[in-house]
Formats: structure tokens, sequence, C-alpha cells
């Protein structure tokens, strides 16, 4: 009986040494299971979700944790602040690409040739960019509020044909690319579409497209379009969307105190396992891109021409077309300023 109290005691010591720097200490609480809602399966972007779960139930010896529902089992992706709205659910994943109109301010996030050098940079900026009160303020008409920010890669082009080295290789080409990007490579004389994902393999394998935009580099590999490409970028650096995880306001405000400070604790774990998810990623794709295709690297000079003549352009048309309704330049600005500080802060790393 000793020994087998003491195994116990070592496997509990255990699974609360790998919380990633959490407080180890056992917090006493009432059980409470969470319904938390996303799409897809298991992947990169959902080991932050995964590891929060981790943490509060070992912190709590299984009293406090969260039902992760894959697959849109609670909720369509669409609408995940519906079902916060009306109480379906307590938290959930958004992508402001699924409901633009629901979250207008959060869409910043997407337009294009931000200065967004790195994950971290990203993760840093947008961390801060959430408590925006015109961010918050999308949220709060759903009832919702911020947790933490989905860390996406930024997208990046896979195509077949002619590399192109230059702006001006852009010209004409047929580009799987929607939203603020596809206005940006517009104006560089390319013509965007709205291929679906899943159909993406099959229109650049019969020469429909050109090239798609897609989360680099995990997306790529996830739809398999470096079989039929014959080129890829890998600084361009042209957009990211506004993806994060957010909690029902209701269901935050019901928690203990003492489980409030326990999410609030395991931010910095959930953002540390998706950028080591996205290493791992990229370690393992970029090879294997590399054997395959051309790769594609851009001057500082020519991002910064991208960024004056395809990116400026849909900055500020974003924040006149949005000035009536929210603080579009303040988001904007706190944007750009945010991204300099984080610049600065990892380049001395």
């Amino acid at each position: 009986m000793i020994i087998r109290a003491a195994s116990a005691l070592l496997a509990v010591t255990a699974l609360l040494a790998g919380t990633s720097g959490v407080s180890a200490q056992v917090v006493e609480g009432p059980k409470i299971e969470w319904k938390h809602s996303l799409w897809g399966k298991r992947r990169a972007n959902t080991e932050g979700i995964e590891k929060v779960n981790e943490i509060l139930k070992a912190r709590t010896n299984g009293n406090f944790s969260i039902k992760i529902g894959y697959g849109e089992v609670f909720s369509k992706g669409q609408e995940n602040l519906d079902a916060i709205k009306i109480g379906a659910i307590d938290s959930a994943d958004i992508c402001n690409f699924y409901h633009p109109g629901k979250t207008p301010a959060w869409m910043v996030f997407s337009l294009p040739f931000l200065p967004f050098e790195n994950l971290k940079v990203t993760r840093d900026v947008a961390d801060a960019v959430q408590m925006h009160p015109a961010l918050v303020k999308d949220l709060e008409q759903w009832g919702a509020q911020p947790h933490y920010i989905v860390v996406l890669p930024q997208s990046e082009f896979m195509g077949k044909g002619k590399p192109p080295k230059t702006l001006e290789d852009w010209k004409g080409l047929r580009l799987r690319a929607g939203g603020g990007l596809g206005d940006a490579m517009r104006l560089l004389g390319a013509v965007p579409s709205t291929v679906p994902a899943t159909d993406v393999y099959t229109a650049m394998e019969r020469g429909t497209i050109d090239g798609a935009a897609f989360p680099h580099t995990y997306a790529h590999m996830a739809y398999q379009i470096h079989t039929v490409a014959s080129w890829f970028t890998n600084n361009m650096n042209p957009s990211i969307s506004g993806c994060a995880v957010v909690t029902s306001k209701a269901s935050y405000a019901k928690l203990p105190p003492q489980y409030q400070k326990l999410l609030e604790e395991a931010k910095p774990a959930a953002y540390e396992a998706m950028l080591a998810a996205y290493d791992k990623a990229d370690a393992a794709n970029l090879p294997e891109f590399r054997k395959r295709l051309t790769e594609v690297l851009y001057t500082e000079a020519q991002l910064k021409e991208f960024r004056e003549k395809a990116g400026r352009p849909v900055w500020d048309k974003w924040v006149a077309d949005n000035a009536s309704k929210f603080d579009s330049k303040g988001v904007l600005d706190m944007v750009l300023a945010e991204a300099e500080k984080a610049i600065a802060k990892h380049s001395k790393k």
C-alpha cells in the first residue's frame, strides 16, 4: 500500500512538473468541465488549448477540465460566437475571416504585408492588440472575451511555373488569395480567386490556378501542394489571420477566482506549445520543400516595395472604410507600434 501511494505521488509530481513553468501547487475547487468548440482535427495551432487543458487538469487533480470538441461537434466554426452568446459552449477558437461582419476590428490582422517578421513577433503583437477597446467590444457583443491568440504562421505562396522572383513576375498570375491579401496581389497585377482549400491541389494540378497562399509550412504540407508545385516563397510574409481562443464572459464569471487565475497562468505555456509545434513541422517540411521546389527569397528592398505598393494602399482603404464604425486608425497604429517594439525585443536575442 505504501509503495502504491508513493508511486501515485511520484506520478502526480511528474505530471505537475511538465506544465511549462506554471506553479505546481495543487488548486482546490469544485468539479467543472467546460465545452470548447473548434473545427478540424488536432494540429499545431490547437496545441495551445491542449496544453491549457493539461495544465488545468494537473493543477486541480482533474476537477477543472476542458472538453475539446474537434470537428465542430459543439458548434460550426462560423457560429462559435453565436454559441457562446446563447450559452451552448464556454470557450471556442474563432478566426476573423469566418465572420468579418461580426468582428470587424479583428480584420486588422488580415491586412497584407504587416511587419510580422516571425511567430514570436506575431504572438507579442496580437496578444497586445486583442485588448484594444475596439477588439474587446467586437467580442463583448457576443458575450465573449479574449483569452489568448491562436498564433498562425505567415502565409506564403506555393505555385507552378516560372518562379516570381520580382514584383513584376506576379503580374497575370492566377492566385488563391482572398481578403486583404487578394486585394494586395491585385495591385501587383495578379488575378486572385477564392478556391476552397480542399480544391487547391486539383486546381493547381490542372493549371486553373498558378499559385496558392496557405499558412506556411504545415498547411501546404497538409494539402500536399508541394507535390504539384514547382516553387515556393519563404520570406514574403504577405499575411496572417486573426484567430484566438475566447471565453464566455458568463462562464468565466462563474468560475472561482483560483480557476480564473489558472486560466491566465496557462497562457504562456499555450503559446510555447504552439510555437514548438510549428518549429517541429518546419524542421520536417522545409527540407522536403527545398528538395523538390525552387525557393524564392526576396531582398529587404523588395519586401519594402511589397509593403509600399501592395500593403499600404490596402491599409489606408481599410482605415477609411471603417473610420465611422470604430477607431480603425488607432487599431492599425497600435499594430504597427507593437510590431516595432516586438521586432526590437526579439532582434536582441
